[in-house]
């Protein structure tokens, strides 16, 4: 295994080992204005949401490993203290990067992207008439975590008004993850298509999972089964008894040991847990 302390690499070593590793990230379009009034617009990786109520989104625009400068969106938000944060689907993806050019101050990124500005209801950047979900924000505090290139700096924003593409909820109400279709940043010129990897795995509050420790001896050291495989096995209240197992695998009885595993295994891939369980009891 290759092992470094962060101190004897380089920041820009350091940062993309970082970027690399921890990922995908979702994006912060983050739409601001300078404190005469021009609109700026540019996305941020580092970003999540860390409450619901309050509701507050963090981003971070970290200041430029190769010269030490800050950003025009960590300026404006320090002046105007309002941002919003647009999220970014597959079809403006490009258009996203795009935007991410150091162009010159006051030059509007919107216009270079080819996005419409929406005027906001509440704050005074402008919105991202293409984006599927528009938030807008305040800003509650800014948390400068160093002075050198490299740092970031955390914008805890406070969502004051939201905005979401009728087309991406369902009959509910509720957001339709594969009608959003979100993008994800990685490292290097790596995105992620999110409704292209999706799968559930069922929450474990739900139930109250036996655990992998209780598991059958065999079952628990295959050679076959994978850690994935196990944690699928041991998110069950309660093993199906051998009689049930055996009713409904009683052609399974013929099998080695192995390859109850391996079709164990085909089942799980297909979520199918009960008749994974059935087979590896018969």
């Amino acid at each position: 295994m290759t092992t470094f302390e962060p101190k004897d690499l380089t920041t820009a070593k350091l940062h993309g080992y970082l970027l690399s590793a921890v990922a995908p990230r979702p994006i912060a379009f983050a739409s601001t204005i300078d404190a005469e009034g021009n609109p700026n617009l540019s996305p941020f990786s580092f970003f999540n949401v860390f409450s619901a109520n309050p509701p507050i989104l963090i981003f971070s625009p970290a200041r430029r490993v190769r010269n030490n400068t800050t950003k025009h969106t960590l300026e404006n938000a320090q002046v105007t203290r309002e941002v919003v944060i647009n999220v970014v689907n597959y079809d403006i993806v490009q258009q996203m990067s795009l935007s991410s050019t150091e162009y010159a101050k006051g030059v509007n990124e919107f216009e270079k992207a080819g996005l419409t500005m929406l005027e906001s209801d509440l704050v005074k950047p402008f919105r991202v008439a293409e984006s599927p979900v528009q938030l807008e924000c305040k800003v509650n505090d800014i948390v400068a975590l160093g002075n050198e290139g490299g740092a970031g700096n955390l914008i805890i924003c406070e969502v004051v008004k939201l905005h979401m593409d009728d087309a991406i909820l369902d009959e509910k109400g509720s957001i339709d993850q594969e009608k959003l279709d979100l993008v994800s940043r990685a490292g290097g010129s790596y995105y992620s298509r999110a409704r292209a990897g999706f799968f559930e795995i069922p929450k474990p509050l739900s139930t109250l999972g036996i655990g992998v420790d209780a598991l059958p001896e065999q079952v628990r050291n295959s050679s076959v089964l994978t850690g994935n495989d196990l944690g699928m096995l041991g998110n069950v209240e309660a093993l199906p008894n051998k009689d049930e197992a055996f009713t409904k695998k009683h052609d399974l009885q013929h099998l080695t040991t192995r390859e109850k595993h391996e079709k164990a295994q085909a089942f799980l891939s297909f979520g199918d847990i009960d008749s994974a369980w059935c087979t590896l009891l018969s």
